[in-house]
């Protein structure tokens, strides 16, 4: 049977900042550095944006669904618009995170129109919302993650959507259309989905991780001292000694909770003193690492950065069967200032076709959350090699991971301190 897939580019040119490079960035911002929720809060807090008793903005919350209030002053577009004519749609997403061929393929469709679409990337979330409240470049359609919705909705930087426009929705896994962080989906469609886990090479790592009593045990393993490596994401990171202790509240504020992932992670520095990057999906085939804390989208990247003459079988992922791991997923949503609303309601629909999702996918490595994509599907087409059959995410996987979730300013303070205090040390 003919390959269904595009040609995969082998050795992309990365033209600028990576998602990998994003989070990095702002794990490294400094504690008395602006961020983008101080930047947002200000901003909320000056046009009146609903907030706690406390003054601070209402955040959402698996355990605290919020639908977010739609203003006169920002209602959705009408029905049944054309597209705008000789538009230019301007997306502005991280580096890398789509393809370039279901962008030409949009074009296509829509040539009539005299469209064209062009990406732009940005060098940290703090400078995205910056450029997007100024309003000096009309982007049309932005990437953010779900943390950032509560101030972007407030801020009123993003337009509510009219769901006419994107029937595709109906291809997604049924709790997009009530997402906990903006129930009813009133300005949010997903993009891509993950988990966190754990990759490894077998020739490398003599023990199958997988079987485990504890597989977040091996980071910690003594003998792989010099070939471990941790995600250079400070919540990623410290998230995963509180699921190793067997503690699920990732987004604790808890003094002895803290304490404890302080603890681990000194426990870590000493014994397999890891890597701590983001480069994973190099470095694991490269054989500089044995094994590493991994997003399951970078292990599906890794089988096209092996040597030549390296099987994939060499490489595998962890993540708890049951699904009580860490869960993820990217957005997107149409930005109030954009000039081309309609366009932009219509590219939306355009990445959440079946087919379109699935040529996305091939590229950027992160899976879209298709209802028609499961384990059996990727495996057989050939997206996912069978024994990484294990990054394959699975709805289920939804209603019972665990999500890392915006902290309070004085909660986040107390994280960067000791994860600061661990990246000095490692």
């Amino acid at each position: 049977m003919p390959d269904p897939r595009p040609p995969r580019p082998l050795r992309r040119t990365r033209s600028g900042p990576t998602r990998r490079q994003m989070l990095q960035r702002a794990a490294l911002l400094s504690l008395g550095a602006p961020t983008l929720g101080a930047f947002l809060d200000a901003c909320t807090r000056s046009s009146g944006a609903p907030s706690t008793p406390s003054g601070s903005l209402t955040l959402a919350a698996p355990t605290h669904p919020v639908t977010w209030p739609i203003s006169k002053d920002n209602a959705p577009i009408g029905n049944g618009l054309s597209p705008e004519r000789n538009a230019t749609l301007r997306l502005y997403n991280y580096a890398d995170y789509i393809g370039p061929g279901v962008i030409k393929q949009f074009e296509k469709k829509y040539a009539s129109y005299g469209v064209n679409v062009t990406v732009s990337t940005f060098n940290d979330t703090d400078e995205a919302i910056t450029k997007i409240r100024t309003g000096d470049v009309p982007y049309d359609i932005y990437f953010p993650s779900y943390d950032q919705i509560s101030r972007l909705v407030a801020a009123g930087l993003i337009r509510p959507l009219n769901h006419s426009y994107i029937t595709n929705i109906d291809n997604l896994w049924a709790a997009f259309k009530d997402p906990w962080y903006d129930q009813q989906w009133r300005y949010t469609v997903p993009y891509s989905v993950y988990t966190t886990g754990i990759g490894w090479r077998v020739d490398k790592v003599s023990t199958d991780i997988s079987a485990l009593p504890n597989p977040y045990d091996t980071l910690w393993d003594a003998k792989y001292r010099g070939h471990t490596a941790v995600i250079d994401d400070w919540h990623t990171c410290m998230g995963m000694c509180l699921l190793r202790a067997g503690k699920t509240d990732l987004n604790t504020d808890s003094p002895a909770d803290l304490a404890l992932i302080h603890q681990q992670l000194t426990e870590l520095s000493n014994t397999t003193k890891p890597k701590v990057t983001i480069s994973m999906y190099t470095d694991l085939p490269g054989g500089q690492l044995g094994q590493c804390q991994m997003w399951s989208g970078d292990v599906v990247n890794a089988q096209y950065y092996l040597p030549k003459g390296t099987s994939v079988d060499v490489l595998r992922y962890w993540f708890p069967s049951d699904g009580k791991g860490m869960v993820d997923n990217d957005l997107m949503v149409v930005l109030s200032g954009g000039q081309n609303p309609v366009l932009a309601h219509l590219f939306l629909q355009h990445m959440l076709d079946t087919k379109v999702a699935l040529q996305n996918f091939g590229y950027i490595g992160y899976q879209p959350p298709q209802r028609s994509l499961d384990t059996k599907t990727l495996v057989q087409q050939g997206y996912v090699p069978k024994n990484l059959a294990a990054a394959v995410v699975h709805e289920e996987y939804f209603n019972v991971g665990y999500r890392l979730l915006e902290l309070t300013v004085d909660n986040d303070a107390a994280w960067h301190r000791i994860w600061l205090s661990f990246k000095a040390g490692s």
